[in-house]
């Protein structure tokens, strides 16, 4: 399962420029195995676990791990297309 993972995380998120990172694209959400949910936040896909980063103000950071083998559900959020949206009567 670890790979179909990888692939969900990797449509969440874009790459960061000079790391191995990742970041959540604009307008996305995560949500781990029905735990928090993660807006705005940075991904590290390592071979044996996931790390969560995201800052708590201006003077903490929040890392959060995951091993891969725990994971049993990701649910991600985002914005309604126009397309999808239902309209306004």
């Amino acid at each position: 399962m670890k790979a179909v993972w990888e692939k969900v995380f990797e449509y969440a998120s874009m790459p960061v420029h000079g790391s191995l990172s990742r970041k959540l694209r604009k307008g996305i959400k995560i949500q781990v195995n029905e735990g928090k949910i993660y807006s705005g936040a940075t991904l590290f896909l390592g071979d044996e676990f996931l790390r969560i980063s995201e800052d708590e103000g201006n003077t903490e950071v929040i890392n959060t791990y995951y091993d891969w083998s725990k994971v049993t559900s990701v649910r991600t959020f985002s914005e309604a297309d126009e397309v999808t949206r239902p309209r306004k009567q």
